[in-house]
């Protein structure tokens, strides 16, 4: 069954063993704010006063279980059941099968066929989630890269399960090809055969910042480090990847160095 309708990451979730420490380092980096959920040991995470994602502790046992602190991005869909059983059926698996918190969502954790873990999800309010903000919101998640056990095999499972579309393929020499995709029209993210001393493959996600420079600073500043970067990327974005202070890698993109 392909998706008539494009569907897209909306909402981000960062598991880690320090969520104060943790959302205090993104706040001074992004300028995000962060309040209660009204859920224990969940902290809601606003850009430009919209909520975004959330942040939750790993406990002991998800810790005895090989977690490590992370990003996952969760894709709202309207047939929970049968999506994921449509991602089985081309080789994805579930990690943790559905779960439902009464009157607001239902959700799978499952992993592509290569290994990549994400969410699916059907909001039981909005059920895809909010719109997404507009491309260069400074603070939203603006590009979402995945780096895949094989790039090709990626793309046709990805394509089909969630109607994504070919924008531009850069040739990067040995590293291979990056296929960027767009969703109802717009560029949105890029896939890549993962580089053969990354330990697994992994999405990564994009926050957008004023400027890459002073956002480096930031992070340098406040406990982090960046591990890629400052590199330009065709159409002029600058990019850098880093780590925050418990390990988490995360990502940042800006049109100004």
């Amino acid at each position: 069954m392909q998706t008539t309708k494009p569907l897209r990451f909306s909402w981000y979730e960062l598991m880690t063993k320090d969520v104060p420490a943790a959302l205090g380092f993104y706040e001074k980096v992004f300028g995000w704010t962060t309040k209660d959920s009204g859920f224990p040991d969940y902290r809601l995470i606003e850009a430009q006063g919209r909520a975004i994602g959330g942040a939750l502790t790993l406990t002991d046992e998800m810790c005895a279980a090989g977690a490590k602190p992370g990003w996952l991005g969760y894709i709202g869909v309207d047939d929970l059941a049968a999506k994921t059983a449509e991602l089985v059926e081309a080789g994805g698996k579930v990690v943790r099968p559905q779960v439902e918190i009464p009157d607001l969502i239902r959700f799978t954790i499952v992993a592509d066929l290569h290994g990549a873990v994400f969410v699916l999800y059907h909001g039981l309010v909005d059920g895809h989630g909010m719109p997404p903000f507009p491309p260069g919101t400074v603070g939203a998640v603006d590009w979402h890269e995945l780096h895949a056990g094989d790039g090709a095999a990626a793309w046709e499972l990805y394509s089909k399960l969630f109607g994504w579309t070919k924008d531009m393929a850069v040739d990067m020499g040995p590293v291979g090809v990056y296929q960027t995709w767009k969703a109802e029209g717009a560029p949105i993210g890029g896939m890549m055969t993962k580089m053969p001393v990354t330990p697994a493959p992994f999405w990564l996600y994009y926050v957008c910042v004023d400027g890459l420079g002073a956002a480096i600073e930031r992070v340098k500043a406040n406990g982090g480090s960046i591990i890629h970067g400052p590199t330009e990327v065709p159409g002029g974005s600058f990019i850098a990847n880093g780590l925050d202070p418990q390990g988490a890698i995360f990502a940042m993109v800006s049109q100004k160095r």
